[in-house]
């Protein structure tokens, strides 16, 4: 599945990737500054949690939860790691099989780590204000 998209329609496309995902597992593969944090805030916020999202970048990982206080999920960041053992040394494992959802941005820094049944999403900058989701 393809959407060319603006961030006006992030909503849109939060509501189509939640619908159409065949996991709750998110993988994000997209270059420096292609919105990768920004789509998952909103579709954190179209899960809905009024948390604040913002990426973890140096703390690797967020939690976020539900209005009524229950577990929504975890957003990963693995920029910043240096191997894939420092992903099993924060626990890696225990996050995945929390039953929440998984957001993770840079997951080629983990390749044998994710998930079989993750669902990828690769976004393209096609210009400034244009980018170019596929769903595979």
């Amino acid at each position: 599945m393809e959407f060319i998209y603006t961030e006006h329609e992030l909503e849109d496309i939060a509501k189509q990737i939640i619908k159409s995902s065949s996991s709750k597992t998110l993988a994000f593969y997209a270059p420096m500054g292609a919105g990768k944090t920004t789509l998952i805030k909103a579709l954190i916020k179209e899960l809905g949690s009024s948390d604040n999202v913002s990426s973890p970048t140096f703390g690797l990982v967020n939690e976020y939860a539900l209005e009524s206080g229950e577990l929504l999920g975890y957003h990963f960041d693995f920029y910043r790691l240096n191997d894939e053992e420092e992903a099993m040394d924060m626990g890696l494992d225990d996050y995945l099989a929390s039953g929440g959802w998984i957001f993770m941005e840079w997951p080629e820094k983990i390749p044998s780590l994710i998930p079989n049944d993750v669902q990828n999403i690769k976004i393209e900058i096609i210009d400034e204000e244009t980018r170019k989701l596929v769903l595979s």
